[in-house]
């Protein structure tokens, strides 16, 4: 058996939960809108071809803030080809993910979709193949009150009030050669700083996420980050992180502390950050948007080379990356949303790529159901009930030997508390594979006096680690009631299965 202590403390706290945290991305990419969000002639689809089952359990999963439409896509898009009516739209080529776009599903439709689905829009503008003026040009047409040209034809558009969309990505992953317009730092960095320039010259109101590092990996990660910055600083409100992960030959320890890898990497940007801001004097601080993170298994893209093209033949929403979620995947995600917590200091935006169909905690069939999968639950749990501030926790945990990342502890957590509900968060991961772990809570300046819920996902009693959720077996893996919650005169001992991710809520009051 494992064992923990972990101790919290009323006045240590990290900083306010950001709300944008729990984002999620939609992307012109197989199946994600087309089938995912919108599907016209499904029987649940409403008068727009949305999905209405899909919508419910997008309200069910709690996402805050969800970025569009890209993702490499974005590289080669024209906003233009997306509004207006839609037998005017005209058919494209999209060479990110080698299908045709038929742009029946666009901007507009977009912000219809993002009400019903109740979530901030994130909406990125292409500066692979343009630049300045077309995304001023998409700012003044979003955000613009009327009597202008671009604003003029949004109402003409059916859209008489401005969307006032805030959040704006610079771009996307133009570090990495794979992505159409492809730059350098310093290319990329001051065409950051122009459009930025330009962009909030139209809506000052705005804010805006500069392309970081497609990942830790990358050759130029940090000088890229650096350079960058030193380019867009003051025109610039984040830098943008994206890191996927999977497990490796077998390698299933290493594979659950990949949290570990991704506190290194948002440690290594903040330090960047902040270096770039003490070398130009500058006086504000600029912030994390880590909008693209997931568990991905990769095997399915081609080559080194060309890593994106993943299909022969010219089609419409094909297939693509429709990973099918086991229970080690989900405890996984849990603590990747740990790690982005108790980060929440400096990391205020994440986005779990994607929402729908393509590595996504939703999936759905053309013309059949739509399910959660098991990185589901983690996510709508956090989404839910992380409230108020964010705790600074301190661990003191069994270990585990693991290839990549040393030795890891067996428990991860982190808590929140909402002073105003009285109520103390705790979001902890039982990494063991070989056993349960005794973790005991150590509280000070918090009596807990009741338990108000406690889930846990973990095996199911007739499964193993690699239980997914599938077609016709939705419920095959989901939270049921943790059972090994004693509380005693305010003190609180925690008994976790093996491989398991849980979520339990307390009751508390000053002491």
């Amino acid at each position: 058996m494992s064992h923990a202590r972990i101790t919290i403390d009323r006045d240590f706290s990290i900083a306010d939960v950001p709300r944008r945290l729990f984002g999620q991305f939609v992307e012109h990419m197989g199946r994600c809108v087309y089938t995912g969000i919108y599907e016209p002639g499904h029987p649940a689809a409403d008068a727009r071809g949305f999905r209405t089952d899909v919508l419910e359990l997008v309200r069910e999963l709690g996402p805050t803030v969800v970025r569009y439409p890209g993702g490499n896509f974005v590289s080669g898009y024209r906003w233009e080809d997306g509004v207006g009516p839609v037998a005017d739209r005209p058919v494209r080529i999209d060479g990110a993910w080698h299908t045709i776009e038929t742009n029946a599903f666009g901007l507009h439709e977009f912000m219809d979709w993002s009400r019903e689905a109740e979530v901030e829009v994130m909406e990125a503008i292409n500066l692979g193949t343009r630049g300045v003026e077309e995304a001023r040009a998409l700012v003044e047409y979003a955000n613009h009150p009327g009597g202008t040209y671009w604003s003029d034809l949004r109402r003409r558009n059916g859209a008489e009030d401005p969307f006032d969309i805030k959040l704006w990505c610079l771009g996307n992953e133009l570090d990495g050669p794979w992505q159409i317009g492809h730059k350098t730092a310093h290319e990329y960095g001051r065409l950051a700083q122009e459009t930025a320039k330009a962009m909030k010259l139209v809506d000052p109101t705005i804010e805006l996420v500069a392309v970081g590092s497609s990942s830790r990996q990358m050759p130029t990660f940090g000088t890229w980050e650096h350079t960058v910055l030193t380019h867009a600083y003051d025109e610039v409100d984040y830098v943008s992180m994206h890191a996927y992960y999977q497990e490796h030959d077998g390698d299933v320890a290493s594979f659950l502390g990949d949290a570990v890898d991704m506190d290194a990497f948002i440690d290594g940007v903040v330090a960047t950050i902040d270096a770039v801001k003490a070398a130009g004097k500058h006086t504000r601080q600029v912030d994390i948007s880590f909008d693209e993170w997931n568990v991905w298994y990769q095997s399915g893209l081609d080559s080194e080379d060309q890593p994106h093209q993943v299909e022969k033949a010219w089609r419409e929403h094909p297939r693509l990356i429709e990973d099918a979620y086991n229970v080690t995947d989900a405890v996984v995600v849990g603590t990747f949303l740990h790690s982005l917590l108790r980060h929440g200091d400096r990391v205020k935006i994440a986005n779990q790529a994607q929402l729908v169909n393509v590595i996504a905690p939703i999936r759905s069939e053309e013309g059949g159901p739509a399910w959660r999968q098991t990185i589901f639950w983690p996510f709508a749990r956090m989404a839910r009930m992380a409230q108020g501030r964010i705790l600074r926790l301190a661990v003191s945990s069994t270990k585990t030997p693991t290839t990549r990342h040393g030795d890891v502890d067996d428990v991860d957590a982190v808590a929140t508390w909402d002073e105003e509900s009285g109520r103390l968060a705790l979001f902890v991961a039982n990494r063991s594979l070989d056993g349960e772990a005794s973790v005991d809570l150590d509280l000070h300046g918090l009596r807990a006096t009741a338990v108000r819920s406690a889930e846990v996902l973990t095996v199911p009693e007739d499964g193993d680690r690699l239980t997914a959720n599938l077609v016709g077996a939705p419920d095959a893996v989901g939270l049921r009631p943790l059972d090994g919650v004693a509380l005693d005169d305010g003190a609180v001992r925690l008994t976790l299965p093996a491989l398991s991710w849980s979520a339990v809520e307390f009751d508390v009051a000053r002491s």
